[in-house]
């Protein structure tokens, strides 16, 4: 998974942050879990519906029949449960560029490192509320260089009593500015200065002004100790795993290949946890996944929807519960390399954009969970209000892709392919092997392609590889994966803004792996991001859709709903927080009496 603006993230693997990172961009009023109207809660007899989606039919999600969960029993003091985890982070320093993966945000993250704004339900939309860390809402001067000031509750300590402190918000946000090997500095590159008056207060000064400036000391990035930290080796002591906690849980062990354990943190000051531990147990498999599930060997699953979790669901779970959340934020799109054959031509691309039919792809993968229609944005749902809607012109027409093809100079040969100046208009797919999911798609998008005249090729590998060595060293030519928001801030900067393409230059920093260079979108990115007006920023996000669905950089797929399911033995306010994942409030499950 790829995060991006304010900080999104890549489903399966990475994720930039939330918002300030689509350049990886990226609330806590209280404890209180989100609406129940905010999500459709579904019986696992309601997902029988899923049966459809083998064949290709899609059924109105509402028409589950809805349970009482399991999450509103009272639950005891103590005990432990076990997760299954489809992913194993490669390491836990959050601020490098190996700390990009969803699952580590999700696991380790957002249960032990404090943050200045949570992400909560108010009203219809998820936003920015102060955290526990805050006595009150940050204030910023609406001024050429803003200051933003942040006062600290003073009950607020790491897991060894020392206290948090202002030094702690200046260590972190100038590690980011400053620091080498950093996944995304996006916000962090407009601070000028960081002040500390007093223990409990800082104040940073931005060089200019920042509309997503909530995201910063936030998101998957948060408030790091710099008693423990400053002057020492930031990521030796934080890859593997660390001692330290600023929120409810504590790592007590990360066995490599395995699991991870947390324990509570005694010395949190805010609500602390139930349970007496928590293991996330690495299963990968989603066949051995859901075996475990079934004999209780695994308490609760939080898997990506590909078939055979449809198909695990399809056999039976006794004593299970679940939700589906259509409204997530995850956008799953084919990302094009603008710099590889043959999609230097923006004729091309968008003869590539007319020969796929995406929504026939979105119903018959996600049609039973709520979600057939295809996305026409690179915007999620969780940042939808910002989103434009210019995609929808791109429909199947095979008239309109050869009349874009032959007025670039194509024909087409014998074999019935593109070709110009000698070379065929064929090209590579690449995904993560293994997603059954990804791999229908890829075997829909290469019939469709093929009588359009274009010969596509797959060759899926690891996410470590894809993500680590193809996609940032542009060593790729056609993509499918997903760009994750966990921060409800707009922002496309991050994976569209030139600035952000990989390069020695800026230290290989960013996520605009498909090179993609718009005339004139760079500007309305940036306004987007220091725009301080909402409407004004909804405008220039529209206008900056309008640019990039134009050109077609790359394509927009689908929205991609979030499951969760457990079993009765787990209780307590369980939901699922798009943002920041279903373990947002861990701290008050329990076992259920």
């Amino acid at each position: 998974m790829l995060s991006k603006h304010v900080l999104p993230t890549i489903w399966d693997t990475f994720r930039p942050f939330g918002g300030v990172l689509q350049k990886a961009r990226l609330m806590k009023q209280s404890h209180a879990s989100p609406s129940k109207t905010s999500s459709l809660r579904v019986t696992l007899a309601g997902l029988a519906i899923l049966s459809v989606l083998a064949a290709g039919c899609s059924a109105p999600a509402q028409n589950a029949p809805a349970t009482q969960p399991a999450a509103d029993k009272p639950v005891s003091k103590g005990g432990g449960i076990v997760i299954g985890a489809e992913q194993e982070p490669d390491c836990t320093d959050w601020i490098a560029t190996c700390g990009g993966s969803i699952w580590g945000n999700y696991m380790m993250h957002t249960t032990t490192i404090p943050k200045v704004f949570d992400v909560r339900r108010v009203g219809e939309n998820w936003a920015p509320v102060p955290s526990e860390l805050m006595t009150a809402e940050p204030t910023i001067t609406d001024e050429d260089h803003p200051k933003i000031t942040y006062r600290l509750d003073p009950k607020a300590v790491w897991s060894d009593g020392e206290p948090i402190t202002s030094a702690d918000l200046k260590y972190t946000a100038l590690q980011v500015r400053d620091g080498k090997d950093i996944l995304d500095k996006t916000g962090y590159d407009r601070i000028e200065s960081v002040e500390t008056p007093d223990l409990q207060t800082a104040v940073v000064t931005l060089k200019s002004r920042v509309a997503g400036w909530r995201v910063l000391l936030s998101s998957g990035i948060g408030v790091l100790p710099a008693h423990l930290l400053e002057g020492k080796d930031r990521h030796a002591i934080m890859k593997d795993g660390y001692d330290f906690s600023g929120g409810p849980w504590k790592i007590k062990e990360w066995a490599k290949g395995t699991s991870v354990t947390l324990v509570p943190n005694d010395r949190y000051w805010g609500t602390k946890p139930t349970l007496d531990q928590v293991t996330f147990q690495f299963t990968p498999d989603t066949a051995a996944a859901f075996q475990a599930f079934k004999s209780g060997q695994i308490d609760m699953l939080y898997p990506t929807p590909q078939l055979d979790v449809i198909e695990q669901i399809q056999s039976g779970l006794q004593g299970a519960h679940s939700q589906v959340d259509p409204q997530s934020g995850n956008l799953e799109a084919i990302w094009i390399n603008n710099e590889a054959f043959p999609f230097t031509s923006a004729a091309v691309r968008k003869a590539i954009a007319h020969s796929i039919d995406r929504a026939a792809i979105v119903k018959r993968l996600y049609g039973p969970l709520g979600v057939d229609q295809p996305a026409q944005s690179f915007l999620s749902p969780l940042v939808g209000k910002y989103a434009g809607s210019s995609f929808s012109a791109y429909t199947r027409d095979l008239a309109k892709v050869d009349q874009l093809m032959t007025g670039d100079g194509w024909a087409k040969d014998a074999s019935g392919s593109w070709a110009k100046d000698g070379r065929t208009a064929s090209f590579t797919i690449v995904s993560l092997a293994g997603n059954k999911r990804r791999e229908l798609t890829e075997q829909v998008l290469q019939t469709q392609l093929k009588e359009a005249g274009f010969a596509m090729d797959i060759k899926n590998t690891t996410a470590a590889d894809l993500f680590g060595k193809k996609t940032p060293a542009g060593d790729f030519e056609m993509g499918l994966w997903t760009l994750v928001d966990y921060f409800p801030d707009p922002g496309l900067d991050a994976s569209f803004d030139s600035a952000a393409i990989p390069t020695e230059a800026n230290g290989n920093s960013g996520i605009n792996f498909m090179r993609a260079k718009v005339t004139g979108l760079d500007d309305l990115l940036d306004e987007v991001a220091t725009e301080l007006d909402d409407e004004a920023r909804k405008a220039a996000s529209v206008k900056a859709d309008e640019l990039i669905a134009a050109e077609v950089p790359s394509i927009p797929v689908s929205a991609v709903p979030n499951i969760l399911l457990w079993g009765d033995k787990v209780g307590g306010p369980i939901s699922i927080n798009p943002a920041e994942g279903p373990w947002w409030n861990l701290e008050q499950w329990g076992l259920t009496q």
